[in-house]
């Protein structure tokens, strides 16, 4: 999944951008019953449910020395229309439960905005026409940030979080809102509960 993202990542920009770790806590197919762990939590309002598998994929990023300095938990926005309409967002949801494993880590959940309504992902069938889709999407908003320090500093480590990664372009545009915004000192890994192979 990291090999894949950073890939995606690369394509998108033309200076060196530090590698990031990318870890999911299923693999994501169509036939298997993982796959109704987040269609549950997205179209059939089951919170608790990933609230559950989000906090056990947070219980293994707290043993991992790749995730212990995560500072920063950021959760893939949606647009305002669709958060109204859905009432929630379910990366918001995975994003709780992760940071509450994560000993160092706070919730931003307006440190992302996704500024413009674009279609459905699961609605468009190539990584060529997601990509596209989604290209300028999501701007990185300045948001109170408090280190170690009593001075407001920059996170040092985001972890961006998803419901799932398909072919990585909601990520990778995030992930390039986020770059934008915070310069190649501050670390962005990403977490999602499922990754399609």
């Amino acid at each position: 999944m990291a090999d894949a993202l950073n890939a995606r990542i690369q394509e998108r920009i033309e200076m060196y951008e530090p590698y990031s770790r990318a870890c999911a806590l299923f693999f994501y197919k169509a036939d298997s019953p993982y796959s109704n762990i987040s269609k549950a939590l997205k179209y059939r309002y089951n919170r608790s449910s990933g609230r559950f598998f989000a906090s056990m994929l947070g219980e293994r990023l707290a043993t991992s020395p790749l995730y212990a300095d995560v500072d920063a938990v950021v959760p893939v926005p949606l647009h305002w229309t669709r958060r109204w309409r859905r009432g929630y967002n379910q990366a918001e949801v995975i994003a709780e439960a992760i940071c509450t494993a994560l000993p160092s880590a706070k919730l931003f959940p307006s440190m992302l905005r996704r500024r413009s309504r674009t279609r459905s992902q699961a609605r468009l069938s190539s990584a060529a026409e997601r990509a596209a889709n989604l290209r300028g999407a999501f701007v990185a908003r300045p948001v109170p940030f408090s280190g170690s320090g009593s001075a407001p500093s920059a996170p040092r480590h985001i972890l961006l979080v998803d419901d799932v990664c398909t072919t990585g372009a909601t990520l990778c545009e995030c992930h390039r809102a986020l770059r934008a915004a915070f310069g190649p000192s501050v670390r962005i890994s990403v977490a999602t509960l499922g990754f399609v192979l």
